[in-house]
């Protein structure tokens, strides 16, 4: 079989980056305002997604624990659009039944992203291929709790800042029910870890020093 390997090569590994830099909007700000009133949402009180909406990221998982969960919170989910996945989804889960499930679009003003992000409650995270994913970066870095499924390449980039759900039945519903109840103190925790670890591993200043210490090599 052709593989890359078979050429031996000699690899550096270098990660994508996130930032800590709080977003530029204020909490009054009118954009942020406006999407906040347009999808029924009110800061901390509501769940998070925000991914491709494809199979492998499992959002009917996500979506039918969520939907078990007891939580009184939304969720909302930003994703890009696919009439066909969404009705088989529908057909599985009826999900707009249930009133605290938002579809809110696409967001592609990066501030305004980063500000739902900070108002977020929690983040949940269920891409289950690929790598050091761009929005668990951004995630880890603005979002103080987040869920995140329980795979090899998440564990390696959030460690011991965030917490894990299975795609067993009941697991994450279960963990939704568990953060629900979690005391202030424990969630600014687990968000300040998550900072630091950005901080350490994945800030863009730490990956560009990784890119001109290989040029300089």
């Amino acid at each position: 079989q052709f593989t890359y390997s078979r050429f031996c090569p000699k690899t550096v590994y270098i990660s994508y980056g996130a930032d800590i830099v709080p977003s530029i909007l204020q909490d009054n700000d009118k954009l942020f305002t406006e999407w906040l009133e347009s999808n029924q949402l009110v800061p901390k009180k509501y769940y998070l997604i925000v991914g491709r909406f494809v199979p492998e990221n499992n959002f009917e998982t996500m979506i039918r624990e969520f939907m078990n969960s007891s939580t009184e919170k939304k969720l909302a989910v930003v994703t890009t659009t696919d009439k066909a996945f969404m009705d088989r989804l529908e057909e599985k889960l009826h999900f707009k039944k249930d009133r605290r499930i938002r579809f809110v679009g696409t967001v592609y003003v990066q501030e305004l992203l980063k500000k739902i992000r900070e108002n977020a409650f929690g983040y949940l995270h269920g891409h289950e291929v690929g790598g050091t994913n761009p929005s668990l970066l951004e995630a880890l870095g603005s979002t103080k709790l987040n869920l995140l499924l329980d795979v090899g390449f998440n564990r390696e980039v959030a460690e011991d800042t965030a917490l894990y759900w299975k795609k067993d039945e009941g697991n994450l519903a279960c963990l939704i029910n568990h953060t629900d109840l979690m005391n202030k103190m424990d969630i600014q925790k687990l968000g300040d870890s998550a900072q630091k670890r950005i901080q350490s591993a994945y800030s863009w200043q730490y990956i560009a020093r990784k890119y001109e210490r290989l040029f300089l090599s």
